[in-house]
């Protein structure tokens, strides 16, 4: 009698990482290859030799695909980097002391740069502020509302004559608000500000279309769309100020140096094609799994959605279902979750094993020991109503746990 194999999970992380999608598997697979006879495969793109120029060849054709798939005027507006939360940092770091140089030589001197972004952005971003803040950089961190909305309002006024760059992200990962990134922009440049957009979570899901946003710079991931781990990108507007802060061979025009991850480059432009092919359809798609989910999940009695998102509301992530278990914390009700094979979150997977409370939760005006009991659903390309309803008959159980 042969032994019976452990049930897969039900995955519902998605806004963690995407599964990689076969069309990212099969654009990878001629890089994948071992020994001496797979160079022309996994040669450096930065080598005149045969193996080299068709290496470079496939470089540059994924990044004329990314850069289509983003929106982007130029092939070259496009960077590769280790991920997102490289090309957050580069953002922050590299345009900040680039635009600061260029209006510090106008000024003579006697410019002290100002930056604004917001207190629910990743990581990635607020902790490179606070690093510029250390160097002499003024910053302003915006307060979103109670669902996780920055005003435009807010923004106009946070906006000073030494403001040299605005960092807003486009969609949230734990609440999913969508914030109105082209009005923002427009009036961060109205004020001389360049403006910078987190866009890792929006990609696929909503409009990250770079040109249509009217965004400087952008960050971007390839696991969040189904692509590999270890690459990312950053949009980079041709001619904007920027400082490269990784220094080295000169890659990536002098930009990023450091010999690129073709194989990942390949893949993550496989994937952002997929992704972005039909993003009305499939954001139809999730929004009714969305809804559906936050109208019946609210109905058991301790549960509470955490925003208001309304049916149908394009203001929140499609994907992206985020509530409160009342008197259940995080890491609690997503091990219990695990247990009856479904892999949820308890909100950011890059801060998970924080027991602090979320300081996007937090910002919104969420106490602490409320923050602490959430719970986020995110869904994706494989997600099905199935899926979902075996979730929801799981949830009585999660709440009585062991009654």
């Amino acid at each position: 009698m042969t032994e019976a194999q452990p049930r897969s999970p039900i995955y519902l992380d998605y806004a963690a990482t995407a599964p990689l999608i076969p069309e990212a598997l099969r654009a990878m697979e001629p890089y994948l290859a071992a020994g001496p006879d797979s160079i022309r495969g996994n040669a450096n793109p930065n080598s005149l030799s045969t193996p080299g120029r068709e290496a470079f060849k496939a470089l540059e054709g994924a990044r004329r695909s990314l850069a289509a798939s983003l929106g982007a005027q130029r092939p070259d507006e496009v960077l590769f980097t280790s991920g997102a939360t490289e090309a957050d940092n580069a953002a922050l770091s590299g345009i900040a002391h680039g635009a600061f140089h260029e209006r510090d030589r106008a000024m003579s001197g006697t410019f002290t740069p100002h930056i604004i972004t917001t207190q629910i952005e990743h990581d990635a971003v607020l902790l490179p502020a606070k690093r510029l803040e250390s160097e002499g950089f003024h910053v302003t961190y915006l307060k979103p509302d109670r669902d996780g909305f920055v005003s435009a309002q807010s923004l106009e006024e946070a906006l000073l004559p030494e403001t040299v760059l605005v960092s807003i992200q486009l969609a949230n990962s734990e609440i999913g608000s969508v914030q109105a990134i082209r009005a923002l922009a427009d009036i961060a440049h109205e004020r001389g500000a360049l403006f910078h957009t987190d866009a890792v979570q929006g990609l696929g899901k909503v409009c990250a279309n770079v040109d249509m946003l009217g965004v400087d710079a952008a960050s971007f991931s390839a696991h969040k769309v189904g692509g590999p781990y270890g690459v990312g990108a950053l949009y980079l507007r041709r001619r904007t100020p920027f400082a490269p802060f990784i220094l080295g061979g000169g890659q990536e025009g002098g930009r990023r140096s450091g010999t690129q991850n073709v194989c990942g480059a390949v893949g993550f432009a496989a994937a952002a094609s997929v992704a972005t092919a039909d993003v009305e359809a499939e954001g139809a798609r999730l929004r009714q799994l969305r809804d559906a989910l936050y109208g019946r999940l609210a109905a058991f009695e301790g549960v509470q959605p955490t925003v208001e998102c309304a049916p149908g509301s394009q203001d929140f992530l499609p994907n992206v279902v985020n509530v409160l278990m009342e008197g259940i914390e995080s890491q609690t009700a997503v091990l219990r979750f695990d247990a009856l094979g479904f892999a949820v979150s308890g909100g950011s997977a890059c801060a998970s094993a924080s027991l602090d409370a979320s300081h996007v939760l937090t910002a919104c005006g969420i106490a602490p020991d409320e923050a602490q009991t959430e719970v986020r659903i995110s869904m994706g390309r494989y997600t099905d109503e199935e899926q979902i309803e075996a979730l929801l008959h799981a949830v009585p159980q999660v709440l009585d746990w062991g009654a």
